[in-house]
């Protein structure tokens, strides 16, 4: 409510004036202007404090921050893992354990994911392999990999670089995957690297406030945002069930985002940022324990989801979309909630909550591609239709979730469908461990052509398929 007071008293400000130029003819001003005596000195302090008002004015104005363009890891066919493959392998490493195999056919079953999806090198050995070394080498395949994309989209070069971001949640090694870059790059000394280490799937907007607020502070400059995950040491080799269900839905994946406030950038640019909204419910001791890294009681280390995370999930998004709904929502849907939220606290509390038409605010939606039941429960939440959710399940099926990088494949299957207009909207949605839900919403700058080549290249026109309930393994 703070940050709209000011735009408040401009518009109030701004009517004043209108109405009163309006109401005053040319030679009425010319006579008040002519009854005024202005000393030479007066008239110079008087533009002196114009001058000034306007250099305060422009240097404090938000910047412009554009999204240039992102690549995304376009994941190998030696990589991919089939279902009877995962299982057949899933069996094997856990020859003893027949409940825990048929859980994860059941989830696989049930996951909304393909045949296509990939993993690691580590995790295809019998038995998987995590260590150090390969998860270094499935850092720098996948980063390097985004990395030169992206320059050669872009042409820009590594030592054009001002500030670097990445983030990674569960391998954070020394030195740092920022410094990895910088070596393989030959980057700037004077670059301005951050490392972002478990904030979970949600980190990838985090970053990208981050280089926002950055872009804000430093201008002429621009940002390369890298959200990725790296898998090969966070493979669960236990038997809890809790534990068990990543290994079912993370896969590879990975995104490197060029962001500038260069107004050179502004014809070029795929899109503009409009908004960032941050919600962290760390507060609450359920919410920060939903996701969390633990060793089972045999010491095997896993991430452990709780049986409360679609609830928490769910509690997040309401106070997000709190925050986010007067940026973006028609004056009409803020009336019809206002009014809604009137009548249950005055009248009847079980009358129920008008939820906001955000299908008035938006034309495209990304939602993290977590999972079927974090797709699910937003489509119902949101009430969306299947072709605004269709980019989340098509990513899913083809991808799997790819943590923080799931959002940037659901941005590229609209571009590849020939479906991003100019001055269209974007909302971006993500979850995170901690709890955290945070949304970006983007504004594209012009009509995007479908991409000859990327990770999707080479299957988009299959899509959208049918993905059934169930299917039967």
């Amino acid at each position: 409510m703070a940050s709209q007071i000011p735009h408040i008293v401009a518009f109030l400000f701004t009517t004043i004036i209108i109405s009163f130029i309006i109401q005053t003819s040319p030679e009425q001003i010319l006579q008040l202007w002519n009854s005024m005596q202005f000393t030479s000195l007066q008239i110079l302090c008087f533009s002196f404090f114009i001058v000034y008002t306007l250099t305060v004015f422009l240097m404090k104005r938000p910047r412009t921050v554009y999204l240039v363009d992102f690549a995304l890891f376009k994941t190998p066919q030696s990589m991919r893992v089939s279902f009877a493959g995962f299982m057949e392998h899933a069996r094997l490493v856990l020859p003893t354990q027949p409940k825990s195999v048929h859980f994860q056919m059941r989830i696989l079953e049930r996951s909304g994911l393909g045949e296509t999806t990939c993993l690691p090198p580590a995790i295809h050995y019998i038995p998987p392999t995590p260590n150090m070394a390969l998860a270094r080498e499935e850092a720098e395949l996948v980063i390097f990999s985004c990395m030169d994309s992206l320059f050669q989209k872009t042409g820009i070069q590594p030592k054009d670089i001002d500030i670097l971001i990445l983030n990674c949640s569960l391998f954070s090694p020394t030195p740092s995957l920022t410094a990895m870059v910088v070596n393989k790059y030959k980057m700037r000394s004077n670059i301005k690297s951050f490392n972002l280490s478990g904030m979970g799937c949600s980190a990838g907007l985090i970053s990208l406030d981050l280089a926002n607020d950055l872009l804000q502070q430093h201008s002429s400059s621009n940002a390369v945002v890298i959200s990725t995950e790296i898998l090969t040491p966070n493979c669960y080799m236990g038997k809890e069930r809790a534990m068990l269900l990543p290994n079912c839905l993370f896969r590879m994946g990975g995104a490197a985002i060029l962001l500038s406030n260069r107004s050179s950038d502004r014809s070029r640019a795929k899109y503009r940022l409009s908004h960032v909204v941050r919600t962290h419910k760390g507060a609450d001791d359920k919410s920060y324990r939903c996701v969390s890294q633990e060793e089972d009681s045999e010491g095997n280390v896993g991430i452990m989801l709780n049986i409360d995370l679609m609830r928490i999930a769910g509690e997040s998004l309401k106070s997000n979309i709190t925050t986010l709904g007067p940026l973006v929502l028609p004056a009409s849907e803020q009336l019809r909630f206002v009014i809604s939220l009137i009548r249950r606290k005055l009248f009847n509390p079980k009358i129920k909550p008008y939820i906001p038409d955000f299908k008035q605010a938006f034309d495209h939606f990304c939602i993290h591609a977590g999972g079927r039941a974090v797709i699910d429960e937003l489509q119902k939440s949101l009430n969306l239709t299947a072709e605004q959710v269709e980019a989340s399940r098509m990513t899913l099926h083809r991808f799997g979730n790819t943590s923080s990088s799931s959002l940037w494949y659901e941005l590229s299957y609209i571009e590849n469908k020939g479906r991003m207009k100019k001055g269209d909207r974007v909302w971006q949605i993500a979850f995170g461990s901690g709890f955290k839900c945070n949304s970006a919403v983007w504004k594209c700058n012009r009509t995007i052509k479908k991409p000859s080549d990327g990770a999707w290249a080479d299957c988009i026109d299959k899509y959208p398929v049918y993905i059934p309930e169930i299917v039967k393994l």
